[in-house]
């Protein structure tokens, strides 16, 4: 018999191999997901009533893996948080509508849908690449959670100040379908992490967060079958509309790069491209069908297609950047 030690067999959940693999893929199902709708439109408009419930859902798996004290020990160090807002949500907006009024000129709904972009919160699928990349994860998800939790007096803040009364803005109900949709969520996963002493996450993670993801993609499917109808009409749009989102997403990534030369000491590249780069595009997409009709969720919706070959090609970049570094004499 044998005296060798036997090596014990780690058995991983169906639930957290499918999450992984989706997150590994998400590049590719995401953009799938997107053109999945458009060709399932008909089917899919029946599930638009879903929309609401299915990001809430999102939402709270997101914020119940941040707790009370992550916060708090970020708000210590609130430097390179405030620059990130600024760059995400003032200087991007800014961005965001001199590219649309060049392009469209400042009446066109386009506009409204570039801004809306840089309006909404940052984008939950950030902190996977963050992850990926090195950065911090507790950061990033505590920045998530505090932009969640203000976006229904900064998105239509920002949207009062472009366009003012040139555009009629339902602000009350807007902040009201934020704070069900988002705030009430983020606040319940935050209040779930503090409860159980930040074990939610792990025990539930076998099968919320595969749902989570699942949910993720029927969103994006769902929201696309809504527009399909108005694309389909608008082709001859598309050839300027498409290069604009791509100038406007990556403008946003280079301005995370930015933000590393202001703060150099404490600012990591890697949570600030993300952060900066990638938005909550089901949440624009739902905000923009709601509020501002067809043509303005348009741009948000082409951006699903960029945003994640883009967040892929500055994983590279970070990649090539940092190896650099270290072979710096």
């Amino acid at each position: 018999m044998s005296s060798e030690p036997q090596t014990a067999r780690v058995t991983i959940p169906l639930g957290l191999r499918f999450n992984a693999l989706f997150e590994r893929y998400m590049f590719i199902v995401i953009p799938a997901a997107l053109i999945a709708g458009f060709l399932a439109s008909g089917p899919l408009q029946q599930f638009i009533p879903w929309v609401p419930g299915l990001f809430a859902y999102i939402t709270l798996v997101m914020a119940w893996g941040c707790s009370f004290r992550s916060i708090r020990d970020e708000l210590r160090h609130p430097a390179s948080m405030l620059l990130l807002f600024a760059l995400a949500h003032i200087a991007a907006p800014l961005i965001a509508y001199g590219i649309g009024a060049a392009v469209f000129g400042a009446a066109s709904p386009y506009v409204v849908g570039l801004v809306l972009f840089t309006a909404i919160p940052l984008g939950v699928s950030s902190a996977i690449w963050v992850g990926l990349s090195g950065g911090s994860v507790p950061w990033i998800l505590s920045l998530i959670v505090i932009d969640s939790l203000l976006s229904p007096a900064v998105v239509p803040l920002l949207v009062q100040a472009f366009f003012g009364a040139d555009i009629h803005v339902d602000g009350a109900g807007m902040m009201m379908k934020l704070l069900i949709i988002i705030v009430l969520p983020t606040a319940a996963g935050v209040a779930l992490c503090e409860l159980s002493r930040g074990r939610i996450r792990a025990a539930a993670a076998p099968v919320a967060a595969p749902l989570s993801k699942l949910a993720f993609a029927a969103v994006v499917a769902i929201n696309a079958a809504a527009i399909a109808p108005h694309i389909s009409a608008l082709r001859q749009d598309m050839v300027r509309v498409i290069p604009a989102v791509v100038l406007l997403v990556a403008a946003c990534y280079a301005l995370g790069l930015l933000g590393t030369y202001i703060l150099p000491r404490t600012a990591n590249p890697a949570n600030y491209t993300y952060a900066s780069g990638m938005r909550n595009i089901s949440l624009g997409m739902v905000i923009g069908l709601a509020y501002f009709g067809p043509l303005a969720a348009v741009p948000v919706v082409l951006a699903i297609l960029i945003q994640q070959p883009l967040a892929t090609a500055n994983y590279w970049f970070l990649a090539y950047r940092a190896k650099r570094e270290f072979t710096k004499p």
